[in-house]
């Protein structure tokens, strides 16, 4: 899985683009709603996921969810086809 070797190259260049993640967050932010539990699907390191305030995360590549964990999302391996949530259980979804 590639995402699995170059999770560190991907979260690295948010950093060093600054300007272009923000922008990001701030065009996102507008999406999504203010309240609600929501979920990340392919949530990565959680880099979006954890500014945008969205606390659940799922990802098939195990060597991002402790970063997402760090990053205050409740972060569990697995994948979009099969959801291991209740229906209704989450208020919104973003990808």
């Amino acid at each position: 899985m590639p995402f699995e070797a170059d999770h560190l190259r991907y979260d690295t260049w948010f950093v060093r683009h600054a300007v272009a993640y923000q922008s990001e967050l701030l065009a996102v932010r507008a999406l999504l709603p203010w309240r609600g539990l929501g979920l990340s699907i392919g949530v990565g390191t959680g880099r979006f996921a954890g500014p945008l305030g969205v606390r659940v995360g799922i990802d098939p590549a195990r060597a991002v969810l402790d970063y997402s964990v760090e990053r205050g999302i409740s972060a569990v391996r697995g994948v979009a086809e099969a959801l291991p949530f209740a229906d209704g259980s989450l208020d919104y979804r973003v990808m």
